[in-house]
């Protein structure tokens, strides 16, 4: 069985004539079912990111459509298998993701690099950057066969390393979070504010541009060579280098082979030797070389096809991949020190200091969630209120790119789930609409000082009106600072209405802070900051690793419930001191 499917060239009177490699046809024409299969792959990859970034008719009071979760639309980083097996490794747990890593491996056994050649979004995007931009361009003249095509193999030793130590770095190297993550904050930034409108916009903060380094970093090495991000830098490309030292299927060259030079002119994967073998360890598969070839040398077979004595015999045409101890040296070290950088460089834990990330509803606890997270940028993607944006190095760089609610933006809306079953990893679990309203991600915190009601400025009752509507009733107005009259009670005219929070109804979805800096910080400039802010941290969120969220709720009511009918004191950490 012949694999095969560019379209036959014409009889060619064999040269061998340095000129013939000025007539190479286009590789739309050497090869188009494989154009075409990038091109439809590219199209789903970026139909299923705008349509989750779609906006609802009105996502501040309608339920979030369920129809996004029905689709897959992660199903691009799922097909990512470093990205699976790197978190698995970090997180010690067997997940889902090592299931659908090692049916991708095989695949590639099938067709080598299948994913790289056909599926990749990135590369197909690379693809189109070369030609359209990078070849118009004055490039480097850097030899191919370098030093620096080891770089991807000492990049993929130091991803699982840094992993097997505990700490996530394939997300910052790994093509499709790389992808997505450059594409969410410069495209999804422009679609929202042409279908919804421009105020919907969350302002871009440095961690936006910093997340489109790596992107601009891939676009920018094509100055050194046809896809040189796919040749010599993406860690997945080394791992399906490896798998395809077990194919059952490579390329072979007949004797017939006039050795005119096409195959090589057109393989921007490098995959051409110099004796016009393959070099099996960077063929895609992509079969443009066959589909230039004016003799018909070029042929994918199976691997012991012997139906004709190819050029040199199979012996001749290893499966070599270019490793070095050297490189996986330096890659062991790479990922050591990735685990010392992410773990000792910048504050890893500020809950003493009295801050901590506000995660999204149904993630793991934080050293958990921190090994599971490839900051994908799925979940802010996914979320329509666009509460959650990256963090910066507020946490060090163990939190770099994770996903944080920043309430002063927008509030997590009550109708909305849509995070968790997004998340690839587990980092964020997938939790129904009625187990996500039990969820606590913080803590409604007043400063009374900034509060124009506490302080006596001038009635305010936002952060109360807002929480009434989300449907929590997590926040009271009581009266304070009464004065007593001569006989001792309470002066009706002293006193001033503030709010409180009732912590054991909170749920910390930051509404009541959205609400409060929309109108006194923004609109009026009555005040610097908003009065009322989310903390999360120990003793302010829930996040259960697994487990119901609803049943601890109710062991918590129970406990509450027994003590009361013992007549000893409630005592709950959720309560203001005034308030138990």
């Amino acid at each position: 069985m012949r694999l095969n499917h560019f379209r036959k060239p014409p009889p060619a009177k064999p040269s061998g004539r340095a000129d013939d490699r000025r007539r190479v046809p286009s590789a739309w024409a050497a090869a188009p079912l494989t154009r075409l299969a990038q091109a439809v792959c590219l199209a789903l990859f970026l139909a299923l990111f705008f349509h989750v970034l779609r906006p609802d008719d009105s996502p501040q009071v309608a339920p979030v459509r369920q129809d996004r979760r029905l689709i897959g639309i992660d199903v691009a980083l799922r097909l990512d298998p470093l990205v699976g097996i790197a978190a698995s490794l970090a997180s010690r747990t067997a997940t889902s993701a090592l299931v659908v890593a090692g049916c991708v491996l095989l695949a590639g056994v099938a067709v080598p690099r299948l994913f790289c050649g056909y599926v990749c979004p990135l590369g197909t995007i690379v693809d189109l950057w070369d030609w359209a931009v990078a070849r118009r361009l004055r490039r480097f003249h850097l030899h191919r066969r370098g030093p620096w095509v080891h770089l991807r193999y000492g990049l993929l030793a130091a991803v699982l390393a840094a992993a097997a130590g505990g700490a996530m770095v394939a997300g910052y190297v790994s093509p499709i979070p790389l992808l997505t993550r450059g594409l969410l904050v410069t495209l999804a930034p422009l679609q929202i504010g042409l279908l919804r409108h421009w105020g919907a916009v969350p302002p871009m903060q440095w961690e936006h541009f910093l997340a489109a380094i790596p992107l601009a970093g891939v676009m920018a090495l094509s100055l050194l060579g046809p896809r040189f991000w796919c040749r010599c830098v993406c860690p997945a490309g080394a791992l399906f280098s490896l798998a395809a030292r077990l194919r059952v299927t490579e390329r072979k060259v007949a004797p017939a082979c006039v050795r005119c030079g096409r195959c090589r002119v057109v393989c921007s994967m490098d995959a051409v030797a110099d004796d016009f073998t393959t070099r099996d360890a960077d063929c895609t598969f992509c079969q443009v070389c066959g589909g230039v070839c004016p003799v018909g040398a070029i042929q994918f077979t199976p691997r012991w096809d012997r139906s004709t004595e190819w050029l040199h015999g199979d012996a001749t045409v290893p499966a070599t991949v270019g490793l070095s101890r050297r490189a996986l040296l330096t890659g062991a070290v790479g990922g050591i020190a990735g685990v010392l950088l992410t773990r000792y460089i910048g504050p890893a834990d500020r809950a003493g200091e009295g801050w901590m990330p506000v995660r999204p509803p149904g993630s793991v606890p934080e050293e958990q969630f921190l090994r599971q997270c490839v900051r994908c940028g799925e979940c802010m993607k996914a979320c329509p209120s666009q509460c959650l944006q990256p963090l910066g190095l507020q946490t060090g760089l163990a939190g770099l790119w994770t996903p944080h609610v920043v309430a002063d933006w927008a509030g997590c809306h009550e109708n909305c789930s849509n995070c968790g079953q997004v998340c690839p990893t587990g980092a964020i679990r997938p939790l129904d609409l009625e187990e996500k309203r039990a969820v606590r991600i913080g803590l409604a915190v007043v400063n009374e000082a900034a509060c124009l009601s506490h302080s006596g400025r001038e009635p305010c009752r936002l952060c109360y009106l807002q929480c009434r509507a989300a449907g929590h009733d997590a926040i009271e107005f009581i009266r304070l600072h009464v004065q007593l009259d001569e006989d001792g009670m309470p002066d009706d005219q002293t006193g001033i209405d503030a709010p409180v929070v009732v912590a054991d109804r909170c749920v910390g979805c930051g509404q009541c802070q959205a609400r409060c800096h929309a109108v006194n910080v923004v609109a009026r400039g009555a005040l610097a900051k908003a009065a009322i802010v989310t903390r999360a941290g120990q003793g302010r969120d829930d996040r259960l690793p697994s487990g119901s969220y609803l049943e601890l709720r109710e062991a918590e009511r129970r406990r509450r419930r027994q003590k009361r009918s013992q007549g000893s004191p409630v005592r709950d950490d959720y309560l203001p001191d005034f308030l138990e």
